[in-house]
């Protein structure tokens, strides 16, 4: 039996506090519901059972961290996440399913690591607190996973869980890259060979017609314009000056969308035409695999929201979240509140509704888990059809208006007889 503190709001609708003993913290939650306690926080007071949940920041699959020179990529978490799984599930302890990964391992950063977690445990720590010294690698949704395992005495499920939730973004990313891999090849190879033509090609050939002192056409002199400009760019000490303050100015950009901009950043993102879908539905997808995986592991809803909120890689979405669980805070249902927020579609309402008066609300999230990626795979699917078709589009527009400004001065030439 642990013990365990809690917050709650009675029926009265006031706050109360106090402490309950129960075997995990699914039956205290139980326990509480019975008594007509809606749970806001609950705290496991035992040391052995490992700390609340965390409330910490962003669950992202590009983490990694260099131990030993080798880097350890989020395909070499998934791929240790899926063999302690199966190792679990076999009947193994963990400590022998940890050694059994640690030997099969090539890497050097991934065998520190492992060997690291396995002094950790033999030493008494639970697997969630020698996971924590690695926090760059192991993200809080994971730590959370695993702590829910810990304390459930489920870690054999909630590991297989986590292995989806991973397969899944991983797929997703393989896939963008992949398809975006080739056009965006092409479409630097182009850029490449355009900035050579504009910069030292074309303002040979168009140095005869300029000589004659005629007016040029208007793309003429706007080709011409930007030829001087990307020559002084990169033939000049100042040109260098203004290529290392653009340069400067577009890591700024970057780091601004990931701090102070990264609200209106991933605003714009949700409302750029077919983008803003896919990424949408994405985020819908991981938001309902993720919560029903965590209530379906004993996570009460306010302390799973908050872990969810950081996992849907969205700002904007993710304080929805936030308005969404002040709201569940004060005691109305989950469904109402994602009804008003007009960002997550009606059968993600409907079927929270459904598991919510039935009580399955994780069972009804996991199984529509599987139709939102559906939906989610084939808004990609779209999307990279597209996305190639547009980048060669683009450079076909440049190189376009490079040969009508070329040409332009040439037919007017010949049609005016030798002068303009």
């Amino acid at each position: 039996m642990g013990k365990f503190s809690y917050k709650a709001v009675d029926k009265k609708g006031e706050h109360v506090t106090g402490t309950i003993e129960a075997s995990d913290r699914k039956s205290a939650v139980l326990s509480l519901t019975n008594e007509g306690h809606l749970v806001t926080e609950l705290v496991e007071k035992a040391k052995s059972s490992g700390s609340a949940v965390s409330l910490l920041q962003g669950f992202d699959l590009s983490k990694s961290l260099k131990l030993g020179g080798a880097r350890v990529s989020s395909k070499d978490i998934l791929a240790m996440t899926s063999q302690l799984g199966t190792a679990l599930r076999a009947g193994l302890p963990l400590l022998n399913g940890l050694e059994l990964i640690h030997q099969q391992q090539n890497k050097s950063g991934m065998k520190e690591m492992l060997a690291d977690l396995i002094n950790s445990v033999s030493s008494g720590k639970s697997l969630s607190e020698a996971m924590e010294k690695h926090e760059k690698i192991f993200s809080p949704l994971y730590l959370s996973m695993i702590r829910v395992g810990e304390a459930g005495g489920i870690l054999d499920q909630t590991t297989s869980q986590l292995a989806g939730i991973l397969t899944r973004d991983e797929k997703i990313k393989t896939n963008m890259k992949n398809a975006s891999a080739y056009p965006i090849f092409v479409l630097l190879i182009g850029l490449a060979s355009v900035v050579i033509i504009i910069t030292w090609i074309l303002p040979s050939i168009l140095k005869t017609i300029q000589d004659t002192g005629a007016l040029l056409p208007l793309p003429t002199r706007i080709l011409l314009g930007i030829s001087g400009f990307t020559k002084a760019v990169l033939t000049t000490a100042t040109g260098w000056i203004v290529l290392a303050m653009i340069i400067a100015g577009i890591i700024y950009f970057f780091r601004w969308t990931k701090n102070q901009g990264r609200l209106q950043w991933d605003t714009f993102k949700l409302r750029i035409p077919i983008l803003g879908s896919v990424l949408r539905t994405i985020a819908v997808g991981r938001f309902a695999r993720t919560l029903g995986a965590l209530t379906k592991g004993g996570v009460i809803i306010l302390e799973a929201l908050s872990v969810v909120r950081d996992t849907l890689g969205n700002e904007l979405l993710g304080r929805e979240i936030d308005i969404v669980a002040d709201k569940v805070k004060r005691g109305e249902p989950l469904a109402e509140p994602l009804s008003v927020s007009g960002y997550f579609p009606p059968l993600l309402v409907q079927i929270t509704s459904i598991g919510e008066e039935t009580g399955k609300l994780d069972e009804m999230l996991l199984n529509a888990a599987e139709t939102f990626d559906m939906e989610a795979d084939a808004a990609l699917n779209r999307f990279m059809a597209i996305f190639p078709a547009i980048l060669i589009l683009m450079l076909a527009l440049v190189i376009g208006f490079i040969i009508v400004a070329t040409l332009l001065p040439i037919v007017m030439m010949t049609l005016s007889g030798g002068a303009f």
